[in-house]
């Protein structure tokens, strides 16, 4: 079974940071893109940010660059988002996804989108 599991979500304060971690079973991820998506109460469902094999081909929403990096680790099929300098508009359910597309910020459209993970709760409020 495909399988995307998600952790590291939590409450932090604004300007506080957060690791998020995904890992992918039932699949290799080989040549695929990999990424997160969120959704605040409301609100639609937006890419984050995605990866492709090699860590040259990411990208970032313009309201995440500069504060979020992410990565991924082929071997133990993983992977993460690191978010610093977190703000309350950042307060949103962060599903780990993999792409259907193989190249280009394709991977940030929820179109493309082949599978999903569960969801993982981040709040930033002081």
């Amino acid at each position: 079974q495909v399988q995307l599991v998600e952790s590291g979500g939590g409450s932090v304060q604004p300007g506080g940071s957060l690791r998020l971690s995904c890992a992918a079973s039932g699949f290799t991820l080989d040549y695929t893109m990999i990424g997160w998506f969120r959704q605040a109460p409301g609100k639609e469902r937006e890419g984050v940010s995605c990866i492709g094999r090699n860590a040259g081909s990411s990208y970032y929403a313009d309201s995440v660059k500069g504060r979020f990096t992410i990565s991924r680790d082929n071997a133990k099929n993983t992977v993460d988002l690191q978010m610093n300098s977190l703000k309350p508009e950042d307060t949103a359910v962060h599903y780990c996804v993999v792409s259907s597309t193989m190249v280009g910020s394709w991977c940030l459209g929820r179109s493309n989108v082949k599978y999903w993970g569960q969801g993982t709760q981040v709040t930033v409020s002081s």
